[in-house]
């Protein structure tokens, strides 16, 4: 439960050619961009936020500004995607209107809306693949789709800006009703197969990469390879993380083996899709903003050996983990109750299945935390959610009960199965 303060070695990334230099050892981070995506309907995911682009109340209304908002695949957040002009138009489905931008601007900041379809060329996109999202290009003038201030929060208004490598400018397509398509060479790469619910089989590597230092990344398509080689594999404080994510960013397609370091660090809001842990060593990843509207997503993959806890969420903020499978290990999660900041956290948990495994979450009743939890499978017996006191650094936190309780620890017997 203590915090890691310490700056892990750095690591030359070198973003000219998408390559990241670790000592010797060169990684391609993603391969050439491959064609457009095909028609269709899809829903566009933020890759800063998570969230998915909206006509907010799925209004039909002219001049009606796009959102983002929590990802439903609902009325409002279903585009179909056609060619048009050397690129594509993007309408919303549920209205049959266009994304285009307000008074065909070529300005910054100006809001992208819907409204009635024309062709013109401010209703116009490229997608241009950028690692494993796109860039939503304006054929106008030439300006990105991105979230007004980079914000994270649901309900963050879409607008034109400057195309960079800003998280909130990337998006990925996710078909509607089926998976992502995939804006590199390498095949698309699901997480378990099965419900939904961590139950799926555990993947087997492609192959290998010896690391010698930290990887500082901001969106990393591992491709199932196996990552292995910083640390003691066990334990002992202070080790050095795998991977640093950086704020906005995404880890997905990854296998991570002992030795394994302090896993990932989220320097910020972060993504990790698909990783999957042969063994935890220190911890599988840590949590680290100081932001009360970060937000973390752990999507599909799984971890074994956490003999002491998986996911440590250090900053502040929320943790959702979801469609994740844990063996064999002390707590899936641990707000942490004796850092040097003390801070109010939260973690959601749907569609996670234990297996031997003591405890699901760890938090501080003190500090307002909260744990909820829905879809959860238990072989054998687990606590499902611990509370302690939180306490000044240097002192050790106090186990203070356990069990559902509507403020704190939230769910009902019919989100727990035992098997």
């Amino acid at each position: 439960m203590r915090e890691k303060e310490r700056i892990g070695r750095r690591l030359a990334v070198v973003l000219a050619t998408g390559l990241l230099a670790t000592g010797g050892l060169v990684v391609a981070l993603n391969g050439p961009a491959s064609a457009a995506p095909s028609n269709g309907n899809y829903t566009l995911v933020n890759a800063g936020s998570g969230l998915c682009a909206a006509v907010p109340s799925q209004s039909t209304g002219d001049g009606v500004q796009l959102v983002q908002s929590a990802c439903s695949g609902g009325a409002g957040q279903v585009f179909t995607l056609t060619s048009s002009g050397g690129g594509f138009q993007i309408k919303a489905q549920h209205s049959g209107k266009c994304a285009g931008v307000r008074d065909a601007s070529t300005s910054a900041g100006k809001a992208v809306q819907q409204e009635g379809c024309t062709g013109a060329a401010s209703q116009t996109w490229q997608l241009t693949a950028s690692g494993s999202a796109y860039r939503v290009v304006n054929g106008n003038g030439g300006k990105c789709l991105n979230v007004k201030d980079n914000s994270t929060a649901s309900g963050a208004l879409l607008q034109q800006n400057s195309c960079d490598s800003a998280a909130t400018k990337q998006w990925t397509l996710r078909a509607a009703g089926g998976s992502d398509p995939d804006p590199s060479p390498t095949p698309t790469i699901t997480p378990t197969s099965g419900g939904g619910d961590g139950s799926g089989a555990w993947p087997t590597a492609t192959g290998s990469v010896k690391l010698a230092d930290t990887q500082q990344v901001t969106n990393f398509d591992g491709g199932m390879k196996s990552y292995y080689g910083i640390g003691d594999g066990g334990q002992s404080e202070s080790q050095d993380p795998m991977f640093e994510v950086a704020n906005g960013g995404t880890i997905q397609n990854v296998i991570i083996d002992a030795p394994a370091g302090d896993g990932i660090h989220c320097l910020g809001s972060c993504t990790i899709r698909n990783v999957w842990w042969n063994d935890v060593g220190e911890d599988a990843a840590t949590f680290m903003s100081s932001s009360s509207s970060a937000t973390y997503l752990v999507d599909g993959g799984g971890a074994k050996s956490g003999s002491d806890k998986v996911f440590q969420h250090n900053g502040a903020g929320r943790v959702t983990i979801k469609n994740f499978q844990v063996h064999s290990s002390g707590k899936l999660y641990r707000a942490c109750g004796n850092c040097s900041s003390s801070y109010q956290r939260h973690v959601v948990m749907d569609g996670v299945t234990a297996r031997s495994t003591k405890v699901l979450a760890g938090i501080n009743t003190n500090w307002g935390d909260t744990a909820r939890f829905s879809r959860i499978t238990v072989y054998g017996s687990a606590v499902i959610c611990e509370k302690y006191k939180g306490v000044p650094k240097g002192s050790e936190p106090t186990k203070i009960g356990e069990g559902a309780d509507g403020v704190n620890c939230i769910y009902s017997p019919s989100d727990i199965t035992y098997r």
